[in-house]
């Protein structure tokens, strides 16, 4: 007698969907632990008890996925106590649009 792999059992709890939402929670954790550098868990519980001349299993799927850290931004302080997106003293640039060519181009 051979040994079923676990998957196959796996596939009949709930019918079906306890496989697929544990697929989904494991994809989910391996974005989040890539994305963040952090550790974090997937546990599968399979709690079986005899009824009559089944077994009954109670499965459960618990994920401690790691939460990103929120972004941060950077302003600067002025001398009036107000926060703004440019270093107040740096220069500023007289910057202009140079994607419009002005005159004749010339190829080589």
């Amino acid at each position: 007698m051979s040994v079923k792999p676990i998957t196959t059992t796996l596939a009949l709890l709930h019918g079906g969907v306890f496989i697929d939402t544990a697929s989904d929670k494991l994809a989910e954790l391996v974005k989040m632990v890539d994305e963040t550098g952090k550790a974090g868990t997937l546990t599968i519980s399979l709690a079986l008890k005899k009824v009559g001349g089944a077994l009954q299993i109670a499965a459960d799927i618990k994920a401690k996925i790691p939460e990103p850290k929120p972004d941060t931004t950077l302003l600067w302080p002025t001398t009036e106590g107000n926060l703004v997106l440019d270093n107040p003293a740096q220069q500023k640039l007289d910057l202009r649009d140079a994607s419009a060519p002005k005159g004749e181009l010339r190829t080589a």
